[in-house]
């Protein structure tokens, strides 16, 4: 059996399958990637992992590897499902704010992140806040997920996707996500997860008083 043919069906990749045959195989070698990439992490280290080793454990080239993602960094970081979380957001009710809007669509990524893949959630959480070149490529990864946030809150609200407003409240709230996640894994991903996301969004829709 093949590595992408073991990758176990979950309901976020029930969604996945609902994307053109040509962009869901590109997902599905991004997904193999990565969950090769965990797996070998966790057997012998983050240093000792080479993308070669990644590469053949994957069944793909290392041009393949690095056609998806341009650094180590990037496998631990790129989300495969930016795709699915924007199809999520294009859905929700009209009338509903922005906020709001981000609130359910990220909350419900997670839920099933720790449904269907906690193990991976718990290493990458663990990567972010031990592996200084992990955290540091995170902001320049973050700024992909960003600019797709924009481009669909734009067309919601019928703001330019580089409105001002519109770029602070998509970075606040990518911001808040960032810092409960390093909050989450310095304190042993032991909290409720989904429960501090929605803590931090409370704070920001009431306005934090320190």
């Amino acid at each position: 059996m093949s590595t992408m043919a073991a990758i176990p069906h979950t309901p976020l990749e029930e969604q996945l399958s609902r994307l053109p045959l040509r962009e869901r195989k590109k997902l599905r070698t991004r997904v193999t990637i990565r969950r090769t990439t965990y797996r070998l992490i966790t057997e012998q280290g983050y240093e000792a992992t080479t993308v070669e080793q990644i590469a053949e454990a994957s069944e793909v080239s290392p041009s393949t590897v690095f056609r998806y993602f341009p650094t180590k960094e990037d496998i631990v970081l790129a989300d495969a499902y930016d795709p699915v979380i924007a199809t999520s957001l294009r859905a929700r009710p009209a009338g509903e704010s922005p906020l709001e809007s981000l609130r359910a669509v990220l909350a419900e990524a997670l839920a099933k992140s720790l449904a269907h893949e906690s193990a991976e959630l718990v290493e990458r959480t663990r990567l972010l806040v031990e592996v200084p070149a992990v955290r540091a490529r995170m902001s320049e990864t973050m700024s992909v997920t960003s600019r797709l946030l924009a481009d669909v809150l734009a067309e919601r609200t019928g703001r330019d996707p580089d409105d001002l407003d519109l770029r602070i409240l998509i970075a606040t709230v990518l911001g808040a996500l960032r810092e409960v996640t390093l909050h989450w894994g310095e304190h042993g991903c032991r909290d409720d997860l989904v429960a501090l996301v929605h803590r931090a969004l409370d704070g920001l829709a009431g306005g934090l008083r320190l």
